[in-house]
């Protein structure tokens, strides 16, 4: 099951689980879609491939909740 990381790495913009707009790499380091965009899809942490990350339904984020650890550094 995916982290769901609450926040952009670069920006710190928000990035709810259940809202389309949020890419991650194969460790699920999480960017949002401008952030994403300005880095070509490369992830400055692995330089894996940025992809679009699915969403969680809201009904399964009570049972399955996201995380709350943000990791925006600035």
């Amino acid at each position: 099951m995916l982290e769901m990381r609450p926040d952009c790495e670069r920006c710190g913009a928000d990035t709810p689980a259940s809202a389309a707009g949020a890419f991650i790499c194969s460790f699920e380091c999480t960017f949002c879609a401008a952030c994403a965009d300005d880095l070509d899809d490369i992830c400055p942490n692995c330089g894996g491939e940025l992809m679009d990350r699915p969403t969680r339904s809201k009904h399964l984020l009570e049972k399955y909740p996201a995380s709350t650890e943000r990791k925006f550094a600035g």
